[in-house]
């Protein structure tokens, strides 16, 4: 196979590589990963394999970078989120409330790269060859515009957020979630809610946010101020009991316990 095109070897590694995870040899699976990834950057399942080796080698910390680079790929892949979910609670256990101050690098997944790999395709079996060339406006381009223009709203939201305009940047966190289900979007919306004092709507993109990451700070601390105002403090109290397992010393939601105590 040495004469054959850079993506046809990277899909034999790849797939090789998924053999070598299977037997359990995780060595060999990262090697040939990272030279399926070599000849073509940022492929899904190559990502995915060595994410899950690193996992079985107890490396969390490069795990939890390929598994949050499939993710910028590909925001849909499952598999992508449930790993990032149990690496968290591993760094976690691992390193303390810091953990995050000791990864690596996360590298920048460029639009080109998001193009490459269609969703429709993501789970597909020849899911791993990218098309000799894309055609113009097809699923995985459109895919990529739509990720880089839910982007650009929500950014548009965040200024509307800094000059106080919280109704309009509730429209334009809503039209990016339409583009793009991103956790940060949500927990954004969910501040416009709490200070437009829509606390349900407050609740139900909290919700959302911690179904994509259920670990999330911001969530669960302005779910918990929602549920606070709706007096629902059984459920606020709870919320505030998760965060300060991540985070025991996080001064906002203790002093909201505090506060949900006197209740």
């Amino acid at each position: 196979a040495g004469e054959a095109a850079a993506e046809e070897r990277s899909v034999l590694l790849a797939n090789r590589a998924a053999c070598h995870l299977k037997d359990g040899a995780c060595r060999l699976c990262v090697a040939d990963c990272s030279g399926a990834l070599d000849l073509v950057p940022f492929g899904i399942k190559p990502l995915l394999r060595r994410a899950a080796a690193y996992e079985a080698l107890e490396r969390y910390q490069l795990a939890y970078v390929d598994y949050k680079t499939v993710l910028q790929v590909d925001c849909a892949v499952q598999a992508a989120h449930d790993g990032v979910n149990r690496m968290t609670k591993a760094l976690l256990e691992k390193d303390g409330v810091n953990w995050r101050q000791r990864l690596p690098p996360i590298p920048t997944v460029p639009i080109s790269a998001q193009t490459r790999w269609s969703v429709p395709s993501a789970g597909a079996p020849g899911a791993n060859t990218p098309p000799a060339t894309a055609p113009q406006g097809g699923p995985g381009e459109s895919t990529a515009a739509g990720t880089e223009r839910a982007r650009t709203l929500k950014e548009e939201g965040n200024e509307l957020v800094k000059k106080g305009n919280h109704k309009k940047a509730v429209e334009k966190y809503s039209e990016s979630l339409k583009l793009n289900k991103e956790c940060a979007t949500y927990t954004n919306r969910a501040l416009c809610y709490l200070t437009l004092k829509q606390y349900r709507e407050a609740v139900q993109d909290c919700t959302e946010a911690l179904r994509l990451d259920p670990k999330n700070i911001k969530a669960l601390y302005r779910r918990a101020q929602a549920l606070k105002e709706l007096k629902d403090y059984e459920s606020s109290i709870a919320d505030i009991k998760s965060l300060l397992k991540t985070e025991p010393k996080n001064t906002a939601a203790l002093r909201l316990l505090q506060e949900l105590n006197r209740a």
